[in-house]
């Protein structure tokens, strides 16, 4: 309990006002306990408080990548223009819109003000700091660049959630039509097709065979659309709780995503962009080898890469050159061994995996606009023939009569 005190008394934040020594008005924002210790802290400071207010912690949205990655480019900007850290922290949580990541920055930076270091109030949060977020913070601290390794940070997030962007606008359009497409048809078959058969059995003659069955269609979905949406809804649910859960499932799913025709070279396009864009950050922010491994595999977004990672890393360390360990996995292409050999024979390899991550990220970009127009007129010509179709079998009896009268 004591812990969770502790806890909420940190997020206290009040706005003042009052006159300084001069008898000019001055105002501004303090953290502390109660107002007691803000009228000491401001009397210190020479001002004599007139107005003291604590503000409201507003309910904050889900703290994103997104967020994270601008924070960071944000950090380095202030700092690279001499800005001291802990004023850069206040700037930057004051000025974000996102209520989460202002408390979370304020954590943070009491942690710093206390003493801790900042990968190590980093590592206190692993939700939203990596390990490879941390080891390049430590590694920036100890060498006293820190700004320059915020400024690389920056700029690897920024590229990896570019990517990971263009991977979700690729696969969201097909998807979203796919989705579409069955509430079409369950409102076709639900409402549509049961006034057809009405009018059909006043008939008294046969119907053809695709208008024979797409009533059968019909009759299915009225009496079980039920279970057909429980079936589709709590599958969906499982399949992703497991897909999440189970490390099986997520090797499975992964090797398989790399196999599907046409998306499956994107994915794996991606993931070689991200595994040598991971690998050059670190390698350039001077992280030991071995231990860079530790955080590529799962940077790459893919448990295929993770698994041959986890074997490069275990060669590497018994002396096999990071070519020859890259090799052996038999999941890095031609190109990316050629340029990862000229890098240790020249001795810059993180110049040379940033060369070959600039290369899969442009094509990425490529396959994403490509596959957006190749896209377009397949699932047109789906649409087209699913809704035609069962329109055209619903004639067909119309026509026959037609034909008879």
């Amino acid at each position: 309990m004591a812990t969770a005190a502790s806890k909420d008394i940190k997020d206290f934040v009040f706005e003042w006002e009052g006159k300084d020594r001069h008898g000019k008005i001055v105002r501004g924002e303090i953290r502390a306990v109660g107002e007691n210790q803000v009228q000491a802290t401001l009397r210190r400071q020479g001002v004599l408080p007139t107005k003291i207010k604590k503000r409201r912690m507003r309910a904050g949205k889900k703290i994103k990548p997104k967020d994270i990655a601008l924070f960071t480019r944000q950090m380095a900007t202030m700092m690279k223009a001499g800005v001291p850290l802990l004023q850069a922290f206040d700037i930057v949580g004051r000025g974000n819109a996102n209520a989460s990541v202002t408390k979370l920055l304020n954590d943070i930076r009491s942690d710093v003000e206390t003493g801790t270091s900042l990968n190590a109030a980093f590592r206190k949060y692993p939700m939203y700091f990596n390990s490879l977020y941390c080891n390049l913070v430590e590694a920036g601290e100890a060498a006293g660049i820190l700004e320059t390794l915020l400024d690389r940070l920056a700029a690897y997030m920024e590229k990896t959630e570019a990517i990971k962007a263009k991977i979700k606008s690729a696969l969201m359009y097909p998807i979203s039509v796919i989705i579409v497409a069955f509430v079409v048809v369950t409102v076709i078959m639900i409402f549509v097709i049961p006034a057809f058969k009405e009018v059909f059995t006043s008939f008294g003659a046969d119907l053809p065979a695709p208008t024979l069955f797409v009533m059968g269609m019909s009759e299915i979905f009225v009496k079980w659309w039920w279970l057909i949406f429980g079936i589709i809804g709590g599958g969906g649910y499982f399949f992703m709780q497991a897909w999440k859960r189970s490390e099986k499932m997520q090797i499975a799913m992964d090797r398989w995503l790399l196999r599907i025709p046409i998306f499956g070279a994107l994915i794996d396009k991606a993931a070689v962009a991200r595994w040598t864009r991971t690998l050059s950050t670190m390698f350039a922010a001077g992280v030991p080898l071995v231990e860079a491994l530790d955080s590529v595999g799962g940077a790459a977004g893919n448990a295929v890469y993770a698994m041959a990672t986890d074997k490069i890393q275990q060669e590497v360390s018994t002396g096999t050159s990071l070519t020859a360990a890259m090799g052996n996995a038999n999941v890095f292409p031609t190109m990316v061994l050629q340029m990862c050999a000229i890098g240790e024979e020249s001795g810059s390899i993180d110049h040379m995996l940033g060369k070959a991550a600039d290369f899969y990220e442009e094509e990425v970009d490529d396959m994403v606009a490509g596959l957006s127009s190749l896209l377009e007129p397949i699932i047109i010509v789906f649409l087209g023939g699913l809704i035609g179709g069962i329109v055209v079998s619903m004639y067909l009896p119309i026509f026959k009569l037609g034909q008879v009268v």
